[in-house]
């Protein structure tokens, strides 16, 4: 079964809690110092928020997925797209150990699809790109060949 993912980057991580666990009348599932996270089932949403983000505001959208077999169709549908994909394979990324592609749609907007393997406790593996920046997980950037570069 798939759930949808919104992700956003929030200034105030406390605010952004208070205020969410409000709206959805819901407490997050995952709490860490930069990172919260809500599994909400009606509607059937992962909806999180980091100060790790690289903007402020919506950071990315995605799909998750429970089955391998599911990432796949996706992956094939995404390649069908007049779009680069971004398969990004495992990762680790916002607490977890991941499978995940991106890809960015007409409007900019970077969508991953992805299926989590297991809990982490760090939000993400470092990468040091070509021009030796340390980058963090992060939604691929229009433009460029791959995610972070």
């Amino acid at each position: 079964m798939k759930r949808m993912h919104i992700h956003l980057g929030v200034p105030n991580l406390d605010k952004a809690i208070d205020f969410y666990t409000l709206f959805f009348g819901a407490q997050p599932v995952k709490v860490k110092s930069d990172y919260a996270k809500w599994m909400i089932n009606d509607p059937r949403v992962n909806f999180a928020v980091s100060t790790s983000s690289q903007k402020i505001g919506l950071d990315h959208l995605g799909i998750q997925v429970e089955e391998e077999k599911e990432l796949k169709e996706f992956r094939t549908r995404m390649k069908g797209a007049d779009r680069q994909l971004f398969d990004e394979g495992e990762t680790e990324c916002c607490y977890s150990k991941s499978d995940k592609s991106w890809i960015i749609d007409p409007a900019g907007i970077g969508w991953e699809t992805y299926r989590n393997m297991e809990d982490i406790e760090y939000f993400s593996a470092k990468k040091v790109t070509q021009s030796n920046e340390v980058k963090s997980c992060c939604a691929p950037i229009p433009g460029k060949q791959t995610c972070c570069e």
